[in-house]
């Protein structure tokens, strides 16, 4: 059973055995599931899949820059507190940084899923194309996910030190191992951390947004054949949903981590500030969709105008009314205008939970509806919605998310020890 996070009463986990194990039960299924659908993936190929020579991408694309921007966005969030320094923030940005990492882990997971020769996902490394945004978008992430690790090492790196200094047990020997053998935990040691931390976070903002979620933009932005896509705009709006994403995914993960492992009450300043920065965020998103449609709509370009027909009044319209804007954008601000709701741990959460799902509807209006309209005339329309194996391969992909995050929160201190987070 989990306790308060003191000087050296250390013991994260579910405050609650019982909801452990229907957690866990939970996710084994979930597990399980997507474990068979993705051997039908594999024995059947992409015929396991409603994917085509028309519309070649589909869920597993937009999962894969849905949660690529979920990572970016929370790693953004962690920068308020790490080089920013923005009161009581300190309290999650190791939140921050562990989700960005599954996020990202989990998108590419996604990506090696969607590959048609799945058993080639090495080739970028070894035969690189300086002229491709892809091969360049390939590199970038790996020296983002080499910031993300370094970032969470450097933010948590001292309470491992505690841990494995007074716990005798395998957790102080795990806590030992991923202190790298850096033991020290005085005052000297803490401000050289915190300052390669603030070092090394300045180093991934602009790499996060320029070149990681703003250049995973480009690799839609640069498909002159889609004017959907080929947008200048494009890119930036993919930043600041990654932002509005990152920040509910953040404040979710706040509220339900503290509630239900550290049996701790949440600080209603964090909420306060992480609700306002949510709500500003998601006006932002709403207002460069709009400028995007009505540059679009304007512009009389036919592929465009019929485009978002079909995202507003077509087969993607339920999508687009019922969960970006219903999901995404509505219920979320009705709940963040409230300032004591904004204020209240579940009704931040379930703002949160509405965000993270409708941001889904939003990469699946960006994906699919501009490949439902043929490239040039004569060509066949294109006709796309999952199906089952797609479903539960992603089902099963996120179960693997939740399933890292779930164990990082039960065995690693997220939550500052000694009110490092002051």
């Amino acid at each position: 059973m989990a306790t308060k996070h003191s000087s050296f009463d250390y013991d994260p986990g579910f405050i609650d055995g019982r909801l452990r194990v229907v957690w866990y039960g939970f996710l084994a299924v979930l597990l399980a599931v997507g474990g068979y659908a993705m051997w039908l993936r594999i024995d059947g190929g992409m015929a396991s899949t409603n994917l085509t020579s028309v519309t070649p991408w589909g869920a597993w694309v937009a999962f894969y820059i849905y949660f690529v921007g979920l990572s970016a966005g929370a790693f953004l969030v962690s920068t308020l507190a790490n080089v920013f320094e923005m009161d009581g923030m300190h309290r999650i940005d190791r939140d921050a940084l562990f989700a960005a990492i599954i996020s990202m882990a989990v998108a590419l997971l996604f990506v090696w899923t969607d590959l048609g020769r799945m058993d080639r996902m090495y080739f970028p490394f070894f035969w690189r194309q300086l002229t491709s945004a892809l091969s360049w978008e390939v590199h970038a992430y790996v020296a983002y996910i080499a910031v993300l690790v370094t970032e969470l090492y450097l933010s948590m790196r001292i309470d491992l030190a505690r841990v494995a200094e007074q716990d005798d047990g395998w957790r102080g020997r795990l806590c030992g191992l991923l202190t790298l053998g850096r033991r020290s935990t005085d005052e000297d040691a803490h401000a050289t951390d915190r300052k390669w931390l603030k070092r090394v976070g300045t180093l991934g903002i602009p790499l996060a947004i320029f070149l990681v979620h703003g250049g995973t933009g480009v690799l839609f932005a640069v498909a002159k054949a889609r004017p959907y896509w080929n947008s200048g705009l494009f890119p930036i709006i993919f930043v600041i949903s990654a932002v509005v994403s990152g920040t509910a995914l953040v404040a979710m993960l706040y509220v339900l981590r503290t509630r239900l492992f550290d049996g701790e009450s949440v600080d209603p300043g964090i909420l306060d500030r992480l609700g306002s920065l949510l709500a500003a965020f998601i006006l932002t998103d709403v207002a460069l969709t709009a400028i995007d449609a009505l540059i679009a709509l304007v512009s009389l370009h036919p592929h465009e105008v019929e485009t978002w027909h079909i995202v507003l009044f077509g087969e993607m319209s339920w999508s687009f009314w019922w969960f970006m804007v219903g999901f995404g954008w509505l219920f979320p601000l009705v709940v963040l205008s409230n300032r004591s709701w904004r204020r209240s741990p579940w009704p931040i959460a379930a703002a949160g939970l509405s965000v993270v799902v409708g941001i889904v509807a939003v990469r699946f209006n960006i994906v699919v509806p501009p490949q439902i309209l043929p490239v040039m005339d004569g060509l066949p329309h294109g006709s796309y919605f999952p199906t089952v194996t797609e479903w539960l391969t992603s089902a099963g992909m996120v179960a693997v998310g939740l399933l890292l995050y779930t164990l990082g929160a039960e065995f690693l201190p997220l939550t500052p020890l000694e009110g490092d987070h002051e």
